[in-house]
């Protein structure tokens, strides 16, 4: 990653059109309960970020390919981070819901 890729935005539309071709990709939500039941992409499965460790319990393949997002990207790349310290191989931070047009689930 170079300097000026921390400026970057994050695509949160064209990863999600990414995660929809990989098979086994798994849509992660790290913002906490309360906002995962106000709204979310769906097929998302919600474990907020200071609960991350708790993903280790439910994919125990490390390759299994993780698509990350919170409110505005602070928390996903945290998360993201963490989970690449854990071992997670095929993690893909991308960034927050607040950039996304999609349908929403409640």
């Amino acid at each position: 990653m170079g300097f000026f890729d921390i400026f970057k935005v994050k695509d949160i539309n064209g990863e999600l059109e990414k995660a929809k071709t990989i098979e086994g990709s798994v849509i992660l939500d790290v913002r906490t309960v309360s906002e995962y039941k106000g709204g979310h992409i769906p097929k998302s499965i919600n474990i907020p970020v200071d609960e991350i460790s708790k993903v280790s319990v439910k994919y125990q393949d490390k390759a299994t390919p993780f698509f990350v997002y919170c409110l505005s990207g602070a928390r996903s790349a945290g998360a993201v981070r963490i989970m690449n310290q854990m071992g997670y191989e095929n993690v893909v931070d991308m960034g927050g819901i607040s950039r996304y047009y999609g349908e929403i689930e409640h």
